[in-house]
């Protein structure tokens, strides 16, 4: 059973920044994509970034050049650092794993709150 951990949410102003952290355990050595979800108030969860085992990025249009996911897989963490943030960024993030293989399994965790506000 894959376990997924999130820290670093905050109260952030406007502009600033902050970093997530998403630590795995369990079978994580047979994940093959890590990602990072967002849910505010009254909308859909969407996704932010994700990171397939070999490095490859994607992010939503409306973070990119702004925010960074990343992978320590000696940590077993991965990270989203979150850069020029904004208002319309408060939401409650959640850490998302995916395993393909022997059978599609997804894997949640619990959420950590990231508000903007000044």
């Amino acid at each position: 059973q894959v376990r997924l951990v999130e820290s670093g949410g905050g109260l952030v102003q406007p502009g600033g920044s902050l970093r997530l952290s998403c630590t795995t355990s369990g079978s994580n050595f047979s994940l093959n994509v890590l990602a990072w979800y967002r849910q505010a108030p009254g909308k859909q969860r969407e996704l932010v970034a994700s990171i397939t085992r070999r490095g490859v990025t994607n992010y939503v249009d409306s973070v990119k050049g702004r925010f960074t996911i990343s992978m320590d897989k000696a940590k077993d963490t991965i990270y989203l650092q979150m850069d020029s943030l904004k208002p319309e960024d408060a939401a409650v993030y959640y850490c998302n794993a995916e395993r393909y293989y022997p059978s599609y399994l997804v894997y949640w965790g619990h959420g950590t709150q990231v508000t903007v506000s000044s």
